[in-house]
């Protein structure tokens, strides 16, 4: 009797143990498959207080990629005020021209990092028909209307949700313009949704509705440096651009209402040209809208720009008709940016994907108009990338 209960003990700890492997390996593979199921995200989102407007608390929210590629973005006016990338040995760099203080935001500042609206670029006198109607906007430029007026959409506390995904990561900002807002018609819904991707790509997504007929042209106003936000000027960064043809202005960089093209022209972009190549041809330097090929509404590539000492590149991919080249010549010195870095005369460059400047009043230029039941939505991708690698 006492042999059978040495053995039967022995027998029951061999099956005790046999099913403990078993259970163990059945955890091991489910633990495998959830792995497969759920992978790790690659991507990282944080946010912090920035300050305060109105009453509203201002987050800076903070997106970085596995490449460590990371955007920094406001609620306040959605405004981007860093966007590192890597050069060509891996190093980032913050290549957007800003500040390090919601206060110099809030003072004067040309628009660094900008989201703008409702309409971004000028409007002659501050003055366009809609349906019989005149509307009166503010005059911010001269004796002209820029981006969207006094309180443009840059100078708003905008609501903002955040999302993290496995492949991207980003914030979606919102934001109602009531009717008459700076002397545009109609109750504008908002929707504008900054997404960083795997590929070093930064999306920007637009959309509005109006409750009444109103105009619509939002764009985005980063100053660009591909060598680094407080590494000098930007002229002698290679310039190419997808256009045949340009938007000729007047004095007050009001368009003339032609479109002439940029063949044997200081604005001829068709091939890479050194921003600083011909710029002593244009008076006051570039600030122009070029006329984008195969405008379809569909996505297409508008701008190339190449850096060639830290091989940064940067490709502006957009749906609109055209693309806004400015070579920041009105900066100063004045503005002194992050790192206590004064921001001198073509220290950072824009590319706003648009519609061209006073559309509303040259009926020949594409149309501007949203009307109730109809949906204003466009897309602009800013691409990062290292010459030599795709």
């Amino acid at each position: 009797m006492f042999k059978m209960d040495k053995f039967m003990k022995r027998l029951l700890f061999v099956v005790t143990s046999l099913v403990l492997i078993a259970i163990l390996l059945v955890n091991c593979t489910e633990n495998q498959r959830n792995k497969v199921k759920q992978p790790k995200s690659v991507m990282n989102m944080t946010k912090k207080i920035f300050g305060e407007v109105d009453g509203k608390t201002v987050f800076q929210y903070t997106l970085t990629n596995k490449n460590g590629m990371t955007v920094k973005v406001l609620n306040y006016g959605g405004i981007v005020t860093h966007i590192l990338v890597p050069d060509k040995n891996g190093e980032l760099t913050d290549v957007a021209l800003g500040y390090d203080s919601l206060s110099s935001y809030l003072e004067a500042t040309p628009y660094f990092g900008a989201l703008v609206g409702r309409y971004g670029n000028r409007i002659a006198g501050g003055k366009f028909e809609l349906d019989g109607v005149t509307y009166n906007l503010a005059l911010n430029n001269g004796p002209n209307h820029l981006h969207g007026g006094i309180k443009g959409f840059d100078k708003v506390v905008w609501e903002a949700d955040d999302f993290l995904e496995a492949d991207r990561t980003g914030i979606v900002l919102t934001y109602e313009s009531r009717d008459m807002e700076e002397g545009y018609p109609g109750n504008l819904a908002v929707k504008v949704t900054y997404t960083l991707t795997g590929n070093n790509e930064l999306l920007i997504d637009y959309e509005a509705q109006t409750d009444k007929a109103t105009i619509v042209n939002l764009t985005h106003h980063s100053y660009f440096n591909l060598k680094g936000h407080g590494n000098g000027d930007i002229l002698d960064q290679q310039m190419e651009i997808f256009a045949d043809q340009f938007v000729p202005v007047d004095k007050d960089l009001i368009p003339t209402g032609e479109l002439l093209p940029v063949q044997n022209t200081a604005m001829d972009f068709t091939a890479p040209h050194r921003i600083g190549e011909r710029i002593g041809r244009v008076d006051g330097g570039y600030d122009h809208c070029w006329v984008l090929r195969d405008y379809d509404g569909k996505q297409r590539l508008a701008a190339r720009v190449t850096e060639p000492e830290s091989g940064r590149i940067m490709e502006v991919l957009t749906d609109q008709p055209g693309l806004q080249f400015y070579s920041g010549n009105f900066l100063d010195g004045s503005n002194i940016g992050k790192g206590g870095v004064a921001y001198q005369k073509h220290y950072g460059f824009c590319l706003e994907s648009e519609h061209f400047p006073d559309s509303p009043n040259k009926p020949q230029f594409p149309s501007v108009v949203l009307k109730p039941g109809e949906k204003y939505q466009t897309q602009t991708i800013y691409q990062f990338k290292v010459a030599g690698k795709s």
